[in-house]
């Protein structure tokens, strides 16, 4: 314990692990596989950082994304530890340089994209004579959810990712991310062959975000822009490359500090985009979610969806990308019912590249995904909830930092019409069919189409009872069910419904069934999205400013030499020589010697000037 807890002061400065961290590195240390389930800003690059500068060898990480490989290098080398990667922003003789350095032993970590290190010339070749000097004490896979297709970022490469396995059965390896439901789970250990690896499942819940839904409305981007003006470093996510860029045009005419991010944009403008906004050189990034998964910026404090997300596990990990510091952030989804047409037009473009067939069981995946975003989007509940349970996790309600435990929604009575949808689903199963809910909704709307009329559901006592009600408000009755636990459906990708114990509550007027009124604009709360308040305000500006000289002239984002929290702390403890100035938290031997004198200085200078 007290060996550890020496090295990790030692090596990055900090007094004390995160919660779930000294577990994982145990187990690692131990030799075992595991995997490992850490929220966004919960320190899970650390759990296999740290083992790997402990053991012989080399660890090898693989990671999607060049930007994800260069920023925790960049991280690594800036507290001194030998940290390298390999991938395709490179020339050939510099990655015959770097894999020269790799069999000389030169790096204690290696991060590598998959599709790299796979390749038969790298597998039959550095990697056979690495593993056998100076040796590979574990293979790392970062971002582990990639490996399932129920995952909300599947790629194929990962799935070939078993064969180390395969060809070095000897060397533990463990699978990290940010989220996974259990399904996904599941799939990564069968995936990536674990053996009986050792599964440390940290809470998923971030209490420093504030979550709110918000109607789509002609002032829509009147909010937008009132969240830009309120300050701190932003990200707004699009899900079309067209809205990206016509959104971000409009906010740099109306004159902040605004870049666009997308797979439309060239290589060079995308690295420049992204690097001018870690840097702090401009404010916000409007992007596609293609932007985000390697970015380790910790003081983002606000990330808006302008339109709705593909999965809520996605959304998870894309509004997980604010507050990653600990402080106050917020995270606003904008939903309106255009939102449905255009998710299920993007759903109807999977197709496959070569025949122009209908990817049926993707599209199937994905409506199902998009589903449970609605039932986000549109539920009273606690947003935290709602997103905890997807992911396994409970969590008893109110959260205090989200709009329906802050701004509760009016409730309207939908009983008759859940009784009448509800027994649609009876009057089929006493047939022995089961069907989803567009299928009902047409039964119970009267539908002449032929899926109703050539099985014979025109004849249903439930046919056209529901004329009324329009296809959107059934959709919302059908979700509302589901929500509050009142039927059932299937998570195999059919979305077949069901009756459950809850149904007869219904059916007998014994349970009212309540839904919120439509989404309204309200009254901003601005507390969450605030920054961190300090009480030396003007030494903390001075410290930020000093980083930011320092970052630039190293070439570096500003976070990477220090955090925020460790300014703050700075501030308030005002270290004034090297001795007081290493207790800080956040400060290792390596900035403790680059960068100690720097801020003392400043420290010490802003003291005399304040007497």
């Amino acid at each position: 314990m007290a060996e550890l807890q020496a090295a990790l002061k030692r090596i990055f400065g900090f007094d004390r692990f995160r919660t779930g961290q000294e577990a994982v590195v145990r187990d690692a240390l131990a030799g075992r596989d595991v995997l490992a389930l850490m929220p966004t800003g919960g320190g899970k690059s650390l759990c296999f950082q740290l083992p790997a500068l402990l053991q012989p060898g080399v660890t090898l990480v693989v990671s999607p994304l060049i930007a994800l490989m260069q920023d925790q290098v960049r991280l690594l080398r800036d507290n001194d530890i030998a940290a390298s990667f390999i991938n395709s922003s490179l020339e050939a003789a510099e990655v015959s340089r770097r894999t020269a350095a790799l069999l000389r032993g030169d790096y204690k970590l290696l991060y590598l994209a998959p599709e790299r290190l796979l390749l038969p010339e790298f597998v039959d070749g550095p990697l056979r004579r690495l593993s056998e000097s100076p040796g590979i004490n574990a293979f790392v896979i970062d971002e582990a959810h990639c490996v399932s297709e129920w995952g909300h970022d599947f790629r194929r490469e990962y799935r070939q990712l078993s064969l180390l396995r395969r060809r070095h059965p000897q060397i533990p390896m463990l699978a990290f991310t940010a989220t996974a439901t259990p399904r996904v789970r599941t799939d990564i250990v069968a995936q990536l062959a674990l053996r009986n690896p050792a599964l440390h499942v940290s809470s998923f819940n971030r209490p420093n975000l504030f979550y709110q839904v918000r109607a789509k409305s002609k002032r829509t981007y009147a909010e937008l822009s009132a969240q830009v003006r309120g300050g701190g470093a932003g990200i707004v996510y699009c899900l079309s490359r067209r809205r990206v860029d016509e959104l971000a045009l409009q906010l740099q005419s109306d004159g902040f500090r605004v870049r666009p991010y997308h797979a439309g944009l060239d290589a060079a403008a995308r690295r420049n985009n992204q690097e001018a906004f870690i840097r702090d050189d401009v404010q916000v990034i409007v992007a596609t979610i293609a932007f985000g998964m390697g970015i380790n910026k910790p003081d983002v404090r606000w990330v808006v969806h302008y339109d709705l997300p593909k999965t809520l596990e996605g959304y998870y990990q894309e509004s997980g990308r604010a507050g990653r510091d600990g402080d106050p952030a917020r995270c606003t989804l904008f939903f309106g019912a255009s939102d449905i047409r255009t998710s299920e037009f993007l759903i109807q473009q999977k197709m496959d590249p070569d025949t122009g067939a209908a990817l049926e069981v993707e599209q199937r995946i994905a409506r199902q995904q998009l589903r449970q975003v609605l039932n986000y989007a549109e539920s009273t509940e606690c947003r935290r909830a709602v997103q905890l349970r997807y992911l396994g996790e409970g969590f008893a309600a109110p959260c205090g930092a989200c709009d329906n435990c802050c701004e509760p929604r009016t409730l309207q009575d939908w009983s008759t019409e859940a009784r009448q949808f509800m027994s649609c689903i009876a009057r089929l199963a006493q047939r022995g069919q089961r069907f989803g809910a567009a299928q009902i909704i047409d039964i119970l709307r009267g539908a002449r189409s032929d899926r109703v009329l050539s099985r014979g559901h025109d004849t249903l006592s439930v046919y056209g009872i529901g004329k009324q009600r329009s296809v959107d408000e059934w959709r919302s009755v059908a979700r509302a069910l589901l929500h509050q636990g009142l039927i059932e459906e299937t998570q195999d990708g059919y979305p077949v419904l069901s009756l459950n114990a809850q149904s007869g509550q219904v059916l007998r007027q014994e349970l009212i069934v309540h839904m919120a009124a439509p989404v309204k604009r309200s009254r901003a709360r601005s507390s969450a999205a605030e920054g961190p308040a300090t009480e030396n305000g003007a030494l903390f500006e001075r410290l930020r400013a000093l980083r930011k000289r320092l970052a630039d002239e190293h070439g570096l984002p500003p976070y990477v030499v220090f955090h925020d929290a460790t300014l703050r702390e700075m501030a308030e403890r005002r270290p004034l020589n090297l001795t007081q100035f290493a207790d800080i938290p956040g400060v290792g031997q390596a900035k403790l010697a680059r960068y100690g004198d720097h801020f003392i200085a400043a420290i010490a200078e802003h003291s005399s000037q304040t007497r």
